[in-house]
């Protein structure tokens, strides 16, 4: 008789969840609804999305991503889009994306308020990317391991080919990130692209990992996984916030940077609400929630206080960085597949 009740109640249970599951969904459905993919850190994914319900009613499903892998997915889902908007990650793979199609041209009225390299990003995309935030290449070590080591602070990328660092650098992989991407077009550009890849191929001998991730080397560094790791500085200096032993350095030589990007995908089946969001994720409001996750980019709508803690870009010795050129779908692809055939797959 109890196991009889018990399965009344369960019953009973079930049938409420199930009539609470279809009422949540209906107004979700009356309120309006966006799939995002996300490519900057968890923590700013989320309050972009709280902070977007929380304004507009509108109920957000986000799935956060390295950049790469986001634009393999767009692709990927092309000919039947899963998702209304991409929003952050570095522009290149947005504007392969632009070019192949993937993504929808839109002016929003908050272009007005945007700072020239922005704008730029967008008029170089026919209007299907717009800049959301920039941030400059580096690397950092872990003080302590490098002390226990006996190794000489390095200060330029050339010092971090230190015979002595043989396994103790890590870096992503430019196929699935676009920090790792950003890393290859700066050194081919830098040095010439026959050098570059003897740098980078002499690099590889001291790679421990290339991880999926271009974050994730700054995470590493922090938890003593690994002596030094590339990435974007506004990522590294996350962690010295967070009171890890790490120093943030912008290489002697000079550097690349990122323009963080957002696009709208062709195809997508809450277009409006693409707009709203991108629109809204263009104003001061939406950009200050970056710092107040921890990240220290350095935001596109002039009236955004920039973080503190951001890395100086005017104190960076940074290179002329050419983003048309090297986020063309044909140059990407090249200079990936000579990575994977020159670089990856040598022997350590």
């Amino acid at each position: 008789m109890k196991l009889k009740k018990n399965f009344v109640a369960a019953t009973m249970l079930a049938g409420a969840t199930t009539v609470m599951s279809f009422m949540s969904a209906g107004a979700a459905q009356a309120q309006g609804a966006l799939v995002m993919y996300c490519a900057v850190q968890e923590e700013w994914c989320r309050a972009m999305t709280s902070a977007f319900e929380r304004e507009t009613g509108i109920k957000v499903s986000m799935t956060r991503k390295s950049s790469g892998e986001i634009y393999a997915q767009v692709k990927a889902e092309s000919a039947n889009p899963r998702a209304d908007i991409w929003w952050g990650g570095t522009g290149d793979p947005h504007m392969q994306a632009a070019e192949e199609g993937l993504t929808v041209d839109y002016t929003s009225p908050k272009n007005s308020e945007l700072q020239p390299w922005a704008l730029r990003q967008w008029e170089q995309a026919k209007k299907r990317t717009i800049g959301v935030y920039s941030g400059a290449l580096g690397f950092g070590y872990n003080t302590e391991l490098l002390k226990s080591k006996g190794i000489p602070e390095p200060k330029c990328w050339a010092d971090i080919l230190n015979v002595k660092l043989k396994d103790e650098v890590q870096m992503a992989d430019p196929n699935s990130s676009g920090t790792a991407y950003t890393l290859l077009a700066t050194i081919v550009q830098l040095m010439g692209e026959e050098k570059g890849f003897d740098y980078l191929k002499a690099l590889h001998k001291n790679i421990n990992q290339y991880t999926k991730s271009g974050a994730a080397p700054a995470k590493a560094m922090a938890l003593g996984e690994t002596t030094v790791g590339i990435a974007f500085m506004h990522d590294i200096v996350t962690m010295v916030v967070d009171k890890a032993p790490i120093k943030v350095v912008a290489p002697c030589e000079g550097t690349g940077y990122e323009i963080g990007s957002m696009s709208i995908i062709k195809g997508g089946k809450n277009q409006d609400n693409a707009k709203k969001f991108y629109d809204w994720a263009l104003t001061p409001a939406a950009q200050k929630l970056g710092a107040e996750a921890k990240s220290y980019q350095v935001p596109s709508n002039k009236s955004t206080p920039v973080p503190p803690e951001a890395p100086k870009l005017e104190e960076i010795k940074l290179i002329n960085f050419d983003f048309a050129k090297y986020g063309s779908s044909d140059e990407r692809k090249r200079l990936l597949s000579k990575w994977d055939n020159e670089v990856k797959n040598l022997p350590k």
